[in-house]
């Protein structure tokens, strides 16, 4: 069995290298969707009877991705040991399927980032106006330092109390931007991945048809 050198002998140990980074990457984007679905603050906001469940769909998808992106990195490790083809064209095809499924996901969560806003402000009205000091409306106030909405503000509160329109669509926002950040940090970890995979199985190829 032929084995890579030379410069080749470089990229099979930046690839592994890279493999062991993109597992630790898929055990931060686990960690963080585990976070956002544990999380007491989020769960309480959206723990009510009727709230919508559009914000942990998304998060199960994270956390389904980073278990996948973990199990694919452990691959990439083997194969770039072993220097096997079949695994390096594996890991080069699920990198390429997680970077489709992750694009076509961000493009979903960017286009429906306004509509889990808009739910949740509704599902927050709708409380309100049945239930002004029910426990789940508590929670809003504790956790988004808000009272009441534009059209039912809340009275007797200092100047600054922001309404929990706002202040829902700040918190939800800056969830949101964490995955979008961890999502396109991934995105660039593959693309390089995929790049080193497919140099060290051409050049395993090469090496073997000249033995």
């Amino acid at each position: 069995m032929g084995k890579v050198e030379g410069g080749m002998k470089c990229v099979k140990y930046l690839l592994f290298v890279f493999n062991f980074i993109f597992w630790l990457m898929g055990s931060l984007v686990l960690a963080v969707g585990l976070w956002l679905r544990f999380d007491p603050e989020t769960v309480s906001l959206l723990n009510g009877d009727g709230a919508p469940d559009t914000f942990f769909i998304g998060v199960y998808i994270l956390i389904a991705a980073g278990s996948l992106v973990m199990l694919v990195g452990f691959f990439g490790c083997c194969g770039a040991v072993r220097e096997s083809q079949c695994l390096l064209g594996s890991f080069f095809a699920c990198l390429l399927i997680i970077f489709g499924a992750e694009v076509a996901a961000g493009v979903f969560g960017f286009l429906n980032k306004d509509k889990i806003i808009k739910d949740v402000q509704n599902f927050y009205a709708k409380t309100y106006e049945d239930n002004n000091n029910g426990t789940l409306i508590t929670s809003y106030h504790k956790v988004l330092n808000c009272c009441g909405t534009k059209a039912s503000p809340c009275t007797d509160l200092p100047p600054d109390t922001k309404d929990c329109g706002a202040g829902i669509e700040e918190f939800f926002n800056s969830k949101l931007y964490i995955i979008g950040y961890v999502g396109i940090g991934i995105a660039g970890v593959m693309i390089i991945g995929m790049i080193f995979s497919m140099v060290l199985c051409c050049a395993i190829r090469n090496s073997r048809e000249v033995i």
